[in-house]
């Protein structure tokens, strides 16, 4: 296995550890009738005030299709609350109810305190070259065209 193969694999496994690690933690008690999706809809959505619904399906890269699939169960289910705008009746406004903010909040914490405890698993100097070299890698594929072919 060369480095980039071995690079590869360790991001793919971080990455499904973390989504693990996000479900067994968030999903479960009162927010058992959600999935991972469902989360990050709600952080899309945030907190604060209402977002239009064009901005939450472009901050989570998907069409407003897909997004409208997913916030039909979060309203069925009372996460999240759907309004028009006062000043333009065509644009669909996203909010969250009481029990999506609590989630959210949770969600937020869950961030924190694994970042807190995966950082302290490094010096200083190590986090902040981690910090750059994501950073490089985060603009590298957020405009890359990666080819297949």
């Amino acid at each position: 296995m060369n480095g980039s193969d071995n690079l590869s694999r360790l991001f793919m496994e971080l990455s499904r550890s973390i989504l693990d690690a996000e479900e067994k933690t968030l999903i479960t008690g009162e927010f058992s009738d959600i999935t991972l999706n469902d989360i990050h809809v709600i952080d899309a959505i945030g907190d604060s005030e209402a977002v239009s619904s064009s901005t939450v399906a472009k901050r989570l890269g998907v069409t407003m299709g897909t997004l409208t699939k997913a916030v039909d169960a979060l309203v069925r289910k009372c996460y999240v609350q759907r309004s028009r705008s006062d000043s333009d009746k065509r644009r669909v406004l996203l909010s969250l109810l009481e029990k999506g903010k609590v989630l959210y909040g949770r969600h937020e914490q869950f961030h924190e305190r694994m970042m807190e405890a995966a950082l302290s698993q490094l010096e200083p100097e190590e986090t902040r070259q981690l910090t750059r070299s994501l950073s490089s890698l985060r603009n590298y594929f957020s405009n890359a065209q990666v080819s297949v072919n």
